[in-house]
């Protein structure tokens, strides 16, 4: 690890439940991120955990629970709250405009932070114009740093699957997060573009001083790049500590050897 120094914590989850129906997705689940980390949140399919990141950026609203970032406490919060007061989110499935470049993909993840009005930015005009250059200028520092500057003018959609996923992870990075909320960075992705995309992440942490909460099914990137493990297993808490604790817990084992992995 570098020479990041993990601070105070930063996000508290606290006896969240969620159920559809009567389908429970989550039980009582407690866990907090401290800041400057790389916290993952590992289990089997169907564990709950892109439902606990739902609940975190305000996708879902639990049936029970609060949920505390940066000392104050909400029982639900809506997507936009969450981005605004600085949680970034990168999805399983692609959620990008595959017609549009990869400037203007990234481009979007700074809508936030835009403050002429919508009709300045359709005339550019005036504010909006210079303030549009000052914001095209930090997606371009993004795209460097991402080292994807040949694809800059490309439709995402033509591109390999492996820079599409780090596409993604620009959009969320051009929110300028606090925490960023990784579901599943490395699916779907050959044992070089997972190689390549956990040195991103480990960059981002220690450049750029982002938190992380990393959902990941490969666990040996999770063991390698994470400083603490919960694991969940049917909507329960059966695991939590760093990742040499969590290997040898008799319950995380036997929930992963009891399935097909």
């Amino acid at each position: 690890m570098s020479g990041r120094k993990i601070g105070d914590v930063i996000l508290e989850v606290k006896d969240i439940s969620l159920a559809f129906g009567g389908v429970k997705a989550l039980t009582d689940i407690s866990f907090d991120v401290k800041e400057h980390e790389i916290r993952a949140i590992i289990g089997p399919n169907g564990a709950g955990k892109s439902s606990m990141l739902n609940c975190i950026n305000g996708v879902y609203q639990p049936q029970r629970g609060s949920i505390t970032f940066r000392g104050q406490t909400f029982t639900h919060m809506n997507s936009r709250q969450v981005a605004e007061m600085g949680l970034a989110r990168t999805f399983q499935n692609l959620a990008l405009f595959k017609g549009m470049s990869v400037l203007d993909n990234i481009m979007t993840g700074r809508n936030l932070k835009m403050k002429t009005n919508l009709l300045q930015q359709a005339i550019r005009w005036g504010a909006a114009e210079r303030e549009e250059t000052a914001q095209r200028g930090h997606v371009e520092r993004i795209i460097d740093f991402l080292e994807i500057q040949p694809y800059r003018k490309t439709p995402v959609g033509k591109m390999p699957y492996g820079l599409q996923k780090r596409v993604d992870l620009g959009r969320a990075l051009a929110m300028d997060p606090q925490v960023l909320l990784l579901d599943e960075p490395m699916a779907g992705m050959n044992v070089e573009e997972k190689q390549d995309m956990s040195r991103f992440i480990l960059d981002v942490n220690d450049e750029f001083g982002t938190t992380i909460v990393l959902i990941e099914h490969d666990m040996s990137v999770v063991m390698d790049l994470s400083d603490r493990v919960v694991v969940l297993d049917y909507g329960k808490k059966i695991g939590d500590g760093t990742p040499d604790a969590v290997r040898s817990n008799p319950d995380v084992i036997s929930a992963y050897l009891g399935t097909t992995h």
